[in-house]
This record gives C-alpha cells, sequence and structure tokens, in this order.
C-alpha cells in the first residue's frame, strides 16, 4: 500500500529533474549533430559544457544548496552565454567558432528537455513519451 501511495504521489507530481553534468556530457557527445562533431574532440565539449556551468555560477543561476540572492535571468543558450564561452576559452588558449558552441549548447538543451528539467520528459530525439 505504501509503494502504491508513493508511487502515486509521485505520479501527480514527479520530482525535480536532477542535472548530472557526466550524463550531459555523454548525452552531448553521442548526439551532436554531425557537423559540429566532426570540428570538435570531447575534450572540446567537455571545455565548453564546463564554461558554461562556470558562466552560470557566476551569474547566480546555479549552485548546491539554497541561493541565498539570485542574479539577473539567464537564457539558455542566449548571446551572453555563447559571448562568455568565446572569451573564456579564447583567453585559457583554445578559441572556438559560434557554430560549434551553439551546436554543444542546443544539444544540452536536448538533454535537459530529455530528462525534464525542461518542460515535459522526452526520448533523446525530441518526441514525448506518449509518442
Amino acid at each position: 500500500i505504501v509503494v502504491l501511495g508513493e508511487a502515486g504521489r509521485i505520479a501527480r507530481k514527479p520530482p525535480p529533474a536532477l542535472f548530472d553534468p557526466d550524463d550531459a556530457y555523454d548525452f552531448v557527445v553521442e548526439h551532436l549533430p554531425d557537423d559540429v562533431a566532426a570540428t570538435l574532440t570531447a575534450n572540446d565539449v567537455r571545455r565548453i559544457l564546463d564554461l558554461q556551468l562556470e558562466f552560470f555560477e557566476q551569474k547566480g543561476v546555479t549552485g548546491n544548496g539554497p541561493i541565498a540572492q539570485r542574479g539577473s535571468p539567464v537564457i539558455f543558450g542566449g548571446a551572453e552565454t555563447t559571448a562568455h564561452i568565446l572569451k573564456r576559452s579564447a583567453e585559457t588558449g583554445e578559441a572556438y567558432l559560434p557554430e560549434q558552441v551553439h551546436g554543444v549548447i542546443e544539444t544540452q538543451l536536448r538533454y535537459l528537455r530529455a530528462i525534464g528539467a525542461i518542460g515535459t520528459p522526452t526520448d533523446p530525439f525530441g518526441e514525448s513519451p506518449s509518442g
């Protein structure tokens, strides 16, 4: 009875999706569009994703535990995010093209949709669980 009650509660109000950077990385590497994948190594993908997380941490939109004060709204994959990644990657010795950064970020956005962190959970190819 307890299991059925808990299953019903979870079905009505699912727990929040948890973002796992390693799972996101694996997903992005596996699903990156061919034209972008042909120009980036797996280490490049990891670097772009790490720089994106760095940007979100600076903006106060990500972190472990409660956040005391949220910064201004950040658009996932927006121009400000891309500019940060391009600037920081160039500063650290590995410059990327905006198209490469966009490809990685758009694929990560698909991952976030797939796990239900944005909208409802989908399969990796963008279809809803009901078909």
